[in-house]
């Protein structure tokens, strides 16, 4: 930064400290100073160091996004969102992956932190238990938005998509239907996320339809989706309906449909909590219970900017759910 000032300096022959102040429109700086010191850096190009303005006033402008992993269509439609809305006032996006990995995670909280982000978003890690990093960074005044995988402690900010509410519609749904044999297929049930919707998922069957036979497992990847859904269809006992948790179990539950030659949804139904996107690559259209991430990241980055604007917002918001029906069931 000094070398460009000194640069300009020379230039028009004033000195550096009259540069930089006409270039801050200080009012000691005449208007005709200002304006030859402003047409002659528009000539040079010249850009002031922004890390050197960062360090000066402490603000970089930039908000962080911690996920777990970017190649997955939930995450990449928040991202979007949060994007399209940061660009409207100003801000610069930084991501990062933890790879599901708590140390990793805590990598990047570092990183964050010492990049000066004005705010954080982020979803947690399958282990995440130790708080701590994340009360640093608050503690620094840089607020943090948890989404999707978030704390089941109080004193966070967050939002989530309603997931009680969506294992509960994609069950009722099934009921109707008067399926009788149902394998249910959660995330890793370390996740919060994953116990409130099997837990939303079996009280309704308890409360509304107590015969039905639900069989529950936690493969979460795709391959091991693909496998439970496998070993399942071949049994004695197979399923007349299948429930995933989310499209990542449903791309590897509809690959082993596929190859085991069977149609939806005539051998086996299948309905899934979707973003949206992957259901409808099948035919016939999977039918989901809507989860969006798009939506989610509006409302998060909402909830940010009312924090860094000092603003009252609730401490969680919640994204209603809807069933959007295609013919797999």
């Amino acid at each position: 930064m000094q070398s460009t000032l000194k640069e300009l300096s020379e230039a028009l022959g004033i000195s550096i400290s009259t540069v930089s102040r006409a270039l801050k429109d200080h009012p000691d700086i005449s208007l005709a100073t200002r304006a030859k010191v402003k047409e002659l850096a528009a000539a040079m190009e010249y850009e002031p160091n922004s890390y050197a303005v960062q360090l000066r006033t402490k603000k970089s402008n930039l908000l962080g996004i911690l996920i777990p992993f970017i190649d997955n269509y939930f995450y990449d439609s928040f991202i979007a969102a949060v994007e399209d809305e940061a660009r409207k006032y100003g801000y610069s996006v930084i991501i990062m992956q933890s790879r599901d990995d708590v140390e990793i995670e805590t990598a990047n909280l570092n990183f964050f932190r010492k990049n000066m982000v004005m705010g954080l978003f982020a979803t947690l890690a399958v282990a995440t238990e130790d708080f701590t990093p994340f009360k640093k960074m608050e503690d620094q005044k840089i607020p943090i938005v948890f989404f999707d995988r978030v704390p089941e402690t109080s004193g966070f900010y967050s939002v989530c998509l309603a997931d009680e509410d969506a294992a509960r519609i994609a069950a009722e749904t099934i009921i109707k239907k008067k399926k009788k044999n149902v394998l249910a297929l959660f995330g890793h049930p370390h996740l919060s996320i994953s116990r409130i919707r099997r837990d939303s998922f079996l009280k309704t069957f308890k409360e509304k339809s107590p015969a039905t036979n639900v069989t529950v497992e936690y493969p979460e990847p795709m391959a091991p989706s693909k496998e439970a859904a496998e070993r399942a269809l071949t049994s004695d006992k197979k399923p007349d309906v299948i429930f995933c948790m989310g499209d990542t179990i449903l791309v590897g539950v509809m690959k082993a449909i596929h190859e085991l030659n069977l149609r939806v949804p005539e051998d086996v139904a299948v309905i899934t909590i979707s973003n949206g996107f992957i259901p409808e690559l099948y035919k016939p259209v999977i039918t989901y219970v809507e989860t969006s991430g798009y939506k989610l990241g509006k409302l998060a980055f909402s909830q940010m900017y009312g924090r860094l604007n000092k603003e009252e917002v609730p401490e969680n918001v919640i994204v209603p759910s809807l069933l959007v029906k295609g013919n797999s069931l």
